[in-house]
């Protein structure tokens, strides 16, 4: 088991990053899943939109991106996040940097245990969920 997270080609660092691993363990476990190598990559709008577009086949921005190769119960995965998205985001609904990054990364991990965001009801399902990590990270 590993969580790790990587920048690539962004000038800057995640703060309390133990934290914030101790908190996605928490998640992974609540899920009823097993830790595998996790990796999350922290890049750019223009990376993480070259993505989008070979891999998912869509020529747009976006904040994250996973990649789900977990075997049954055991999450194993990568998780692209661009700070430039996750930045104008914490701008637009008035919260930190470090508090949007961290939501991105659940929401990304979330994902990888079979949550979708296609319709209004599974996106109301894991805001809510966000939500509840959120809360229990700043206790």
């Amino acid at each position: 088991m590993s969580i790790r997270i990587y920048y690539d080609g962004v000038n800057y660092r995640f703060p309390g990053w133990r934290k914030a691993a101790e908190l996605i363990g928490k998640v992974i476990r609540s899920e009823n899943k097993i830790s595998g190598d996790l990796n999350y990559i922290i890049t750019t709008d223009n990376k993480l939109k070259k993505i989008n577009k070979e891999f998912l086949n869509h020529n747009y921005y976006t904040d994250v991106i996973a990649f789900d190769y977990c075997k049954d119960n055991v999450l194993i995965g990568e998780i692209y996040i661009s700070k430039e998205r996750v930045k104008s985001n914490a701008f637009n609904y008035n919260v930190s940097l470090k508090d949007e990054m961290l939501r991105v990364m659940i929401h990304g991990l979330l994902h990888l245990c079979g949550y979708n965001d296609k319709n209004d009801k599974q996106k109301k399902e894991m805001r809510n969920l966000e939500d509840k990590w959120l809360k229990m990270h700043f206790k």
